[in-house]
């Protein structure tokens, strides 16, 4: 797949709640980076990733909303900005916004890098 094509189908499996499928998207060796200072900052390896995606999915009570933006492709990069308002089990309703940058090699997800202000895991 090309970066666009990758970038397409991981915004529509996103809008959809798909987030399984769209690891689907991600190499066998990827890497997820998170903020400095947050649980799992850095992650490599797809099944660490879904490890740890697992553990954060089941930390949220409830989900009160969000939004998946267009995705702005540049090269073998991508960036999506995304919203997201959850209640979590441990730190109450949490709103989020942030920058999911992915870069695409072979035809998948390579590496994703999040940008977002740490603070949203204080209940507001």
């Amino acid at each position: 797949m090309t970066t666009k094509e990758v970038a397409d189908k991981l915004v529509t499996l996103c809008r959809e709640g798909n987030y399984q499928e769209a690891y689907g998207l991600y190499a066998d060796d990827a890497v997820s980076v998170e903020m400095p200072g947050v649980p799992n900052e850095k992650t490599e390896g797809i099944e660490n990733i879904l490890k740890g995606f697992e553990q954060w999915a089941s930390s949220i009570v409830e989900s009160h909303g969000g939004s998946v933006g267009e995705p702005v492709i540049t090269g073998n990069h991508f960036v999506v900005p995304m919203t997201s308002d959850v209640t979590f089990k441990e730190i109450g309703r949490c709103k989020m916004e942030e920058l999911c940058v992915y870069e695409v090699e072979n035809g998948k997800i390579k590496r994703a890098t999040f940008f977002y202000d740490p603070s949203f895991m204080m209940a507001s």
